[in-house]
């Protein structure tokens, strides 16, 4: 399961709930998207700050994770 899956899942669940006004489906689903954008920040905010010993544990060098720490929230 991807990092994503939750966000999708909620939004999968909004398409087979019944209608929203448009502007309370904009705002939710604007909500989901700063949700995600949060939380892909602070997972690369950590994965910056992990040692060797973790990062060999989650299969990345300190190269590999630097470049993905690098990476604006908003790219997935």
């Amino acid at each position: 399961m991807s990092a994503a899956a939750p966000h999708a899942a909620l939004l999968d669940t909004l398409a087979r709930a019944p209608r929203l006004t448009a502007p309370a489906e904009i705002a939710l689903k604007a909500a989901v998207v700063l949700t995600l954008w949060t939380d892909r920040a602070r997972s690369r905010k950590h994965l910056a700050g992990l040692d060797a010993h973790l990062l060999r544990d989650v299969g990345l060098d300190r190269a590999e994770a630097a470049r993905e720490a690098a990476r604006p929230f908003w790219q997935g």
